[in-house]
């Protein structure tokens, strides 16, 4: 018998119904501010002055924000409350220089005295020393060489630029412009950061990439890139290819230029192309320059004193959850706010070819992406989300609609990887050789399937009346089971962090109806030790919290904390399991008495994956439509 007091729960959902249905945008659709760290500020503003780009009152805000953010040791984290970052805060002291910040204030001296005790600029991964470069604070012959030529290698050989995951082959393209031509914007001597070296001979030099062993896969790249450096050294003119490399390089880049301005829809590859396009001679007023800095306006979150610039735009994905949450709460389907989302979804159907379909070319259009426009990268994860929301709710258009669904699910199943899981972009994009390059010190090169995903798109298709024994249910069930971690969990790639990949996974169960099929002991045994995972990681006060930490250690890392979004995974994978569980009623208890009046929730740790170790989200709706979801499907189960 639930110890749940029904009025208060059913008090608790309405607000919160209530409350995201009033962050509904007039066009349809949810989009919560998507925040990362404060690199993306700290590297904003440098990079617009190498565009020629100076705005006193974003220098202000920057200053604002990146003051309010910084630690007590001097240091700036990549998520919060997480320790000090050396390249977060080597990008944060630059830019507040750049800005005309003295090095004499005290602020400054701790981070400077941080930076020194972390190694300095000599120890920063590949990514800030590219930064730095552009602006002569690091030599350019101390970075990894990325030929243009990289782009002449045939789809069929054994590595090429659609081996590597999209975020990366974006990035690298650009970077090969870049790191070609290596330009170099002056900077007064006010502004440069040659303190920051723990031996000034680096200053020219550079720093030598270290081996790890004698002799591995990592010290067979390093030696490849020194002999790239040294065929770099033959005048351009004498070399095969060069000039048609980088024309191709060029056409690229221009052709993979999204609507609203955009590279893949995110920052990396957008700033990046940006300065690639103007070290080619492109002029701040040619429509693609001029695109690319309109459009990253509408990435900058304005408020009264600081500037807060999104890594990208969720309105897919959060709008997919909103739906899925709201449908839940019992209100008629035709509801005129969820027919709005539906049919806004329903237009931001890809339905044109994108660089997956290099992998895949018998494979056709019909998915979605995770922000507002980026057609050449849809993604898996939420192609799926979205079919599964289209299929709560009515549209204008309902043949249209389960068209939609037909070939978004259709596109899913056939980007299933050999192994049986599913990645975010691509299929089978999963070389363990590309793990070992310079440059992946800072980016993920490739993209693996994860359990995450894998276990979305299960739930889906269960939810959408495929059974267990349909051939990539069967295929992915078994890379579940091979994939559990010894302690009973699962590795979440896009969520924090083995709470989020549990919960999805035994969601995914359920879905499929594997509880209790007492003729595979095997699935049994995972099932009970994932419930017992689970179990054993609440939180006194009833809920669940979870470190970024857990992606740098490889085994979970308690927050010390409980946040809203991750006791609503614990809750929704225990409801999957053990409806009758006494730890479900604590987590829902814990929701209810954290809940504020406006029927939303505090959340200000980063519960959302990026680049596990060096790059991590926080999305502001996951704490306002996960809650949700996990109190209907409590108050549910307490009617079966």
């Amino acid at each position: 018998m639930s110890k749940i007091d029904l009025k208060k729960l059913n008090a608790c959902i309405s607000d919160a119904k209530n409350y995201l249905l009033s962050l509904q945008q007039n066009e349809g659709y949810w989009a919560g501010i998507l925040e990362a760290d404060v690199s993306v500020v700290a590297g904003f503003i440098p990079l617009l002055r190498f565009l020629g780009i100076r705005d006193r009152e974003k220098d202000k805000k920057a200053y604002n924000y990146l003051l309010e953010r910084q630690n007590n040791d001097g240091s700036w984290s990549l998520y919060f409350k997480g320790s000090g970052s050396l390249d977060v805060t080597v990008q944060s002291y630059f830019c507040l220089k750049m800005i005309g910040v003295s090095p004499e204030k005290e602020f400054m001296q701790k981070a400077r005295n941080f930076i020194l005790d972390s190694g300095g600029i000599e120890n920063t991964n590949t990514y800030t020393k590219i930064i730095l470069a552009l602006f002569g604070q690091y030599p350019w012959n101390g970075l990894p060489v990325i030929p243009p030529e990289i782009i002449l290698l045939p789809n069929w050989f054994y590595i090429n630029i659609y081996d590597f995951s999209s975020w990366t082959r974006a990035t690298i393209m650009a970077f090969s412009i870049i790191l070609t031509l290596k330009p170099i914007y002056k900077i007064s001597k006010d502004e440069n950061i040659f303190e920051l070296y723990r031996d000034q001979k680096n200053i020219y030099c550079g720093t030598t990439i270290r081996k790890r062993k004698f002799f591995d896969l990592e010290t067979i790249f390093i030696l490849f890139n020194e002999a790239l450096k040294l065929w770099e050294k033959i005048p351009s003119k004498a070399k095969f290819g060069r000039r048609n490399a980088l024309k191709k390089v060029e056409k690229w880049i221009l052709e993979h230029q999204e609507e609203d301005g955009s590279w893949g829809g995110i920052m990396l590859p957008w700033l990046f192309s940006l300065i690639a396009l103007k070290c080619l001679g492109y002029k701040n007023d040619h429509p693609v320059i001029k695109k690319g800095l309109e459009g990253l306006d509408n990435f900058v979150i304005k408020d009264t004193n600081i500037i807060i610039l999104q890594p990208a735009t969720s309105p897919i994905w959060d709008t997919a959850w909103a739906i899925i949450a709201i449908a839940g709460s019992g209100i008629n389907e035709n509801y005129a706010a969820l027919k709005k989302a539906a049919n806004w979804l329903l237009k931001k159907q890809v339905k044109i070819n994108g660089d997956w379909k290099i992998k895949n070319p018998h494979i056709n259009p019909g998915c979605w992406s995770f922000e507002f426009y980026n057609n050449f990268y849809p993604d898996i994860d939420d192609t799926a989300i979205v079919c599964y929301a289209l299929h709560l709710v009515d549209s204008d258009d309902n043949y249209a609609k389960s068209e939609a669904i037909k070939s978004g699910i259709e596109w899913v199943i056939n980007m299933q990887n050999s192994n049986g899981s599913w990645a975010a972009f691509d299929r089978n994009n999963n070389k363990k050789l590309l793990r070992h390059i310079p440059y992946a010190d800072f980016i993920t090169p490739v993209d693996f399937g994860s359990p995450d995903i894998t276990a979305h798109v299960i739930a889906v298709l269960g939810q959408l009346g495929y059974s267990k024994d349909f051939k990539p249910n069967k295929k992915a069930l078994k890379y579940l089971i091979e994939t559990q971690e010894k302690d009973g969990s699962w590795y979440g790639r896009w969520g924090v962090n083995y709470i989020y990949g549990t919960s999805k996974v035994l969601q995914s169960y359920e879905s499929l109806k594997l509880l209790n099929n007492f003729s595979d002991p095997l699935l049994n045994s995972s099932i009970s030790k994932a419930l017992s995972w689970l179990e054993k990681c609440q939180n006194k006060d009833g809920g669940w919290g979870e470190s970024c930490l857990s992606y740098e250690t490889g085994k979970y890392v308690p927050l010390g904390e409980s946040t809203a979004s991750q006791t609503s995974w614990a809750v929704t994978g225990l409801l999957a399991i053990d409806k009758k569980n006494p730890a479900i009623d604590k987590g829902i208890d814990f929701l209810i008495n954290t809940q504020n009046r406006n029927g939303s929730w505090d959340e200000e740790y980063y519960t959302g994956g990026g680049f596990p170790g060096t790059f991590y989200l926080k999305y502001e709706l996951y704490k306002d439509y996960f809650p949700l979801i996990a109190l209907l499907k409590y108050r549910n189960s307490l009617e079966e």
